[in-house]
């Protein structure tokens, strides 16, 4: 563990660290590092087809509860950034504000999350954005390849320097935000001249009109709040790089804040844009691709290939965002020598001021991944790890809970003030509903269960840490007081 005496500490240091990584994100930069996890754009195009066959339409209308949720729980994840601005984000504050065997539990649960997110974006990227753009056939080998390649580029990137994965990042937000509007935009001007698309298909159950369970939990209606609870995620993303943010106890919770509240307008926006346009409702909803389709049908083909363009590049940004937050937890982590061989995984090169050997450790698991999984078992690890967000989020508000009363106001940083309580244990109630929305449908149960598997194997390593490096699980990390800051 890297740390320095009370007498001889470095003026920035932060959290008894001796500062390793270089701080070059400016405030947008942080903040495209929320948004781009989120990738509201990214999040609509692969869920939207979901919501037309499950819940039809109508089905849009949930996103704006999933928004003011998503929004709620923010709120909390930001009053702990703007406290504890530290890589690895809630692993740190559940460390020092708990015990380190709680943040360890807090650190397994999100490498699981991050470390499948990464395939499951880069993915998606392959086959749902740029083999259509490509003009190539589905084929899950070719996919599989193509999600190879885009993750060695990701991690050779990363690993280069964190200036450039912020500088194409915060590309791929621009773009995404301009697609987002004029999208919107140009589909209402497409319907009020042509008058192709109608009103009413606000209001339409479409294709779902006559199903039995609709209503049902774990029915149509609340299959279409999964579009929400799972793109509206990711926005803690930007505390996992809080050590290279400029101002972190400001930026950064203004980031993870305003990305929810950004994405949630902005994707509601689209949606709403988006049904409007549709022509024929049955021909859209057995589309493999309905975003694309109404872009064709409205705006022609150009369109649907900008389109394909602007996707594939917010997926490619979207995804190396994931894998730099996951290897700055696996840093933090190995830097309190809590990660399997940590003593390698905690370096930064110096050069590059990036940790490389934790950049490929993602890298290899995400290879390990696409190779020796089956088509069907990728397919469920990656809805597993739909479920992992919500249980981060609803242990995170519970900690804040037990320990809000300990914690400081440091002057000029991110505070609710009276609104705290009120808005906490609203957080919590939305939590507790989003767990309950993502593990009641039947398609769940297999999730469910990799889900507990992956708790397994952290209970495995946590075992095997207190029998043979106690120490790691017992010593404080860092050096001074958190609450000195």
């Amino acid at each position: 563990m890297t740390r320095t005496s009370p007498e001889r500490r470095d003026p920035v240091e932060l959290g008894g660290y001796r500062p390793e990584l270089k701080r070059t994100l400016g405030s947008f930069q942080v903040f495209a590092i929320s948004f781009a996890f989120i990738s509201v754009a990214v999040g609509v195009f692969t869920t939207y087809d979901d919501v037309l066959r499950n819940a039809g339409p109508v089905g849009i209308w949930l996103w704006v509860g999933a928004a003011v949720g998503q929004a709620l729980v923010a709120l909390v994840v930001a009053q702990f950034a703007a406290r504890i601005p530290l890589s690895g984000s809630s692993y740190q504050w559940a460390s020092r504000l708990a015990s380190p065997k709680i943040g360890w539990g807090f650190g397994w649960l999100t490498f699981c999350y991050l470390a499948t997110g990464v395939v499951a974006v880069d993915n998606a990227l392959a086959s749902q954005a740029f083999m259509p753009l490509a003009g190539m056939e589905p084929d899950e080998d070719t996919a599989r390849l193509i999600t190879l390649a885009v993750l060695l580029i990701q991690a050779v990137l990363a690993i280069v320097s964190t200036r450039i994965v912020s500088a194409i990042n915060a590309s791929a937000v621009v773009v995404e935000l301009v697609l987002v509007v004029v999208v919107a935009v140009a589909l209402v001007i497409a319907v009020l001249v042509t008058g192709d698309g109608a009103a009413d298909n606000l209001t339409s159950r479409g294709v779902a009109a006559h199903t039995p369970d609709y209503f049902a939990v774990g029915g149509g209606l609340m299959l279409a709040m999964i579009m929400g609870l799972a793109t509206l995620v990711g926005f803690d993303a930007a505390a996992n790089l809080a050590e290279e943010a400029k101002d972190p106890f400001r930026s950064v919770p203004r980031a993870i804040v305003g990305s929810v509240v950004a994405a949630g307008v902005l994707g509601l926006v689209f949606l709403v844009a988006l049904t409007v346009a549709i022509e024929d409702i049955p021909r859209i909803s057995a589309d493999e691709s309905p975003v694309a389709a109404i872009m064709r049908d409205q705006l022609g083909p150009v369109t649907e290939r900008l389109l394909l363009v602007a996707i594939t590049f917010a997926f490619f940004g979207g995804g190396m965002v994931v894998m730099a937050a996951c290897s700055r937890l696996v840093f933090a982590m190995s830097r309190d020598g809590r990660f399997p061989a940590h003593r390698l995984m905690r370096r930064v090169d110096p050069r590059t001021h990036t940790p490389v050997p934790a950049t490929i450790l993602i890298f290899a698991l995400g290879v390990i991944l696409m190779v020796a999984l089956p088509g069907a078992a990728l397919l469920e690890l990656i809805t597993a790890s739909t479920i992992l967000p919500a249980l981060i989020y609803g242990a995170t508000i519970v900690l804040y809970l037990a320990v809000r009363t300990r914690l400081d106001r440091r002057k000029g940083a991110f505070d609710l003030g009276r609104f705290e309580l009120p808005v906490t244990i609203c957080a919590l109630v939305w939590t507790v509903f989003a767990l309950f929305v993502l593990v009641t449908p039947s398609a769940a149960r297999v999730p469910v269960v990799i889900v507990a598997g992956l708790l397994g194997v952290g209970a495995l390593f946590f075992l095997s840490l207190l029998r043979f490096d106690r120490a790691a699980l017992e010593t404080e990390p860092g050096e001074t007081n958190v609450f000195e800051h």
